[in-house]
């Protein structure tokens, strides 16, 4: 794509991108990208992980700065003359200067501070003596929390909150600067439908009042329903503008290079194979209440198997017990009564040395804080969990981790730089990667996948699903857990479904249809068929999102 389109909703013309590129140590992340932005527009920026988005709107954040091409501000600050003008954005500071406010994907907040804390720090209102007035910016945190119409106290702790919230502070301190330009990166991706809905009409607030809004997403249901244009990225270069309305298959197209045959592209078995994992009467206590009165079990009297061949889909509403059910089934948390057995064999419960030396293995929800170490090279986060493999009296065959490091990620696909490239310094997808790729590494037998799919693009979505499709080819068996029902549909051969701690029913793949999936997961699972349930969390797809 070369210049801007002039011929575009909105208003005057906020933001200008012109040609910017970036180089980092071997990798070319941007190339002469363009970008536009005009006042009372959302502008969606898609593009695969690793296209160059999140270095594009670090840039415009001020924590990286362009190797060459120019960007342009109207004014240039508050109270500043219309017109563009070239700037130079050298930190965050100067980004709020010129209106630019950044709602990052990965969280921004200190946990020990307050909400109020957390929303104005380093702005905080003073008194005629220079002091922090309390009162003031409690006042002013309140409502900001209405606007985002999150019901919790300015005077709570952060720590104290879960992820759907700790992303609606972050939009509340966002809107606490009065930006102009709102970047806005994947921030639907850790809320409920109903906080997505909230969003959304934030958002055409924010339009509506004249500030443009650059949105990143990967849903893509997401462009139309919220969107005036989509620039696409592929590869460091920008190489497409064209209208939200655009079709889901074109924007796959543009992104990926390719078209996409099938979205789900699973290959069932004739039939399954062995039992490989077999979970009975799995329970585990919820901590009792004030008052010594008995708390609702985190889950209880669970029951089910995964056979050689075949994947298991176990969906639910966010805070059902899935995760917890998974992570007592490796051994990372407690269960007080049940058991767990791999190919026949018993587990010591608690214990996660045993179950990977059994063959199990854990992609969890939380690849970041649970499933990398940031830090270590790519070579050493793959290897992980095979260390005691590759050592012999007490020394680590280097030469042959990197010799199996470098076969999975060429077979993964990986983009780096290389095996000594930190983990952290990879894009959302390739992290996933290499977070599965540790498993195959370790010969897993039995792979538990925490929301696999959470914050990728298509194309690496359509990479994992034919990983998938390899391992049961190869006899393994697949636990899948997510929320994205259209996901749990197209890859499971059975779908167990779990409501408030129990599993309240099982269903084949003939049988497995959307309506079908939520009316068991808004189940009461005592019976009562009341359907209680709270809003705090709900499953993603075309019916409920």
């Amino acid at each position: 794509m070369t210049g801007v389109n002039d011929d575009v909703p909105g208003g005057r013309e906020l933001l200008r991108v012109e040609g910017v590129t970036k180089e980092f140590p071997g990798v070319r992340a941007l190339d002469g990208v363009d970008l536009s932005l005009r006042a009372g527009e959302v502008h969606v920026l898609l593009g695969e992980n690793g296209a160059g988005k999140s270095t594009l709107i670090k840039m415009l954040s001020g924590a990286h700065r362009p190797d060459g091409g120019r960007i342009l501000v109207e004014g240039g600050g508050a109270g500043a003359s219309d017109g563009l003008r070239e700037v130079q954005i050298r930190s965050a500071q100067d980004a709020e200067r010129l209106g630019i406010a950044t709602i990052y994907q990965e969280f921004n907040l200190v946990p020990g501070l307050t909400v109020a804390e957390n929303i104005f720090l380093g702005r905080q209102p003073r008194t005629a003596l220079g002091l922090i007035d309390k009162k003031t910016m409690r006042a002013r945190a309140a409502e900001l929390l209405r606007r985002v119409r999150l019901d919790v106290s300015p005077n709570t702790p952060v720590a104290e909150l879960g992820i759907a919230r700790l992303q609606m502070v972050e939009i509340a301190k966002a809107l606490s600067l009065d930006a102009r330009v709102l970047i806005m990166d994947e921030p639907t991706a850790v809320l409920t439908s109903e906080e997505v809905q909230t969003l959304f009409g934030i958002v055409r607030e924010l339009r509506e009042a004249g500030v443009g809004i650059i949105f990143i997403t990967h849903h893509l249901d997401e462009i139309g329903a919220l969107g005036d244009r989509v620039t696409v990225l592929r590869d460091g270069r920008s190489v497409d503008q064209v209208p939200a309305t655009t079709g889901e298959e074109e924007l796959i197209r543009l992104m990926v290079g390719r078209d996409i045959a099938e979205q789900y592209p699973r290959r069932r078995p004739d039939e399954p194979g062995a039992p490989l994992l077999r979970v009975r009467g799995l329970t585990r206590h919820g901590a009792k209440r004030t008052g010594g009165a008995p708390a609702r079990p985190v889950f209880e009297g669970i029951d089910f198997e995964v056979r050689a061949g075949e994947v298991v889909g176990l969906a639910g509403l966010v805070g059902a017990g899935r995760t917890e059910v998974a992570r007592a089934v490796f051994g990372v948390d407690r269960y007080d009564a049940g058991t767990v057995e791999v190919a026949g064999a018993r587990l010591v419960r608690g214990d996660v040395r045993a179950a990977m030396r059994a063959g199990l293995g854990l992609v969890p929800e939380d690849r970041k804080g649970q499933g990398l170490v940031l830090d270590a090279s790519l070579q050493d986060n793959l290897t992980l969990a095979r260390l005691d493999r590759d050592t012999r009296g007490g020394l680590v065959d280097r030469r042959g981790q990197r010799r199996e490091a470098a076969a999975v990620a060429g077979q993964l696909k990986v983009r780096m730089s290389g095996l000594g490239q930190p983990a952290r310094t990879l894009s959302g997808g390739n992290q996933q990667k290499i977070v599965i790729g540790k498993w195959l590494l370790a010969k897993t037998r039995l792979l538990i996948l925490d929301e696999p799919t959470r914050g990728i693009d298509v194309g690496a979505k359509v990479e994992i699903y034919q990983l998938v499709n390899e391992l049961t080819a190869a006899g393994c068996g697949v636990l899948m857990i997510s929320s994205d029902l259209p996901e749990v549909l197209g890859m499971s051969d059975r779908v167990l479904v779990m409501a408030q701690g129990r599993l309240t029913g099982e269903l084949p793949a003939a049988d497995a249809t959307q309506d079908a999936v939520m009316e068991l997961a808004l189940q009461s699972p005592h019976g009562t068929g009341d359907g209680t349930h709270t809003n705090e969390s709900a499953m993603e797809g075309s019916d409920v999102r």
